[in-house]
């Protein structure tokens, strides 16, 4: 099992790369961009802005998620669909940083086989 909250080896290995606004495609098409990188050891992650995809509201996605950053395209690649980022617990800005939030998400995510 690899650790949800830690970029995948090669992924994302240089913290002085800026993916803030970047555009993040879930394994069936593009959801939003990215809102906010967390880059803290042990509880990385990214806040995607989905737009108007799912009515202007923010998910919250563990760095495991993420297989690939491509800084020439300026998008980050997710090995989640659309469905299954929807379905996740809900963003809440006042809480989403907390143990409780990051537990269910975490137990969310690791339902679904890793790629």
């Amino acid at each position: 099992m690899y650790d949800m909250w830690s970029y995948r080896p090669g992924v994302h290995d240089d913290d002085t790369l800026d993916i803030v606004g970047f555009d993040v495609e879930a394994t069936d098409g593009s959801i939003g961009s990215v809102d906010e990188a967390q880059h803290e050891t042990g509880s990385r992650c990214i806040v995607v802005d989905t737009g108007p995809w799912i009515f202007g509201s923010k998910h919250v996605l563990p760095a495991g998620t993420v297989i690939r950053i491509d800084p020439q395209e300026r998008k980050v690649y997710l090995a989640r669909t659309k469905d299954e980022i929807k379905d996740a617990p809900k963003y809440d800005k006042d809480t989403y940083r907390d143990g409780p939030y990051r537990d269910a998400l975490g137990d969310y995510y690791s339902r679904y086989p890793t790629i």
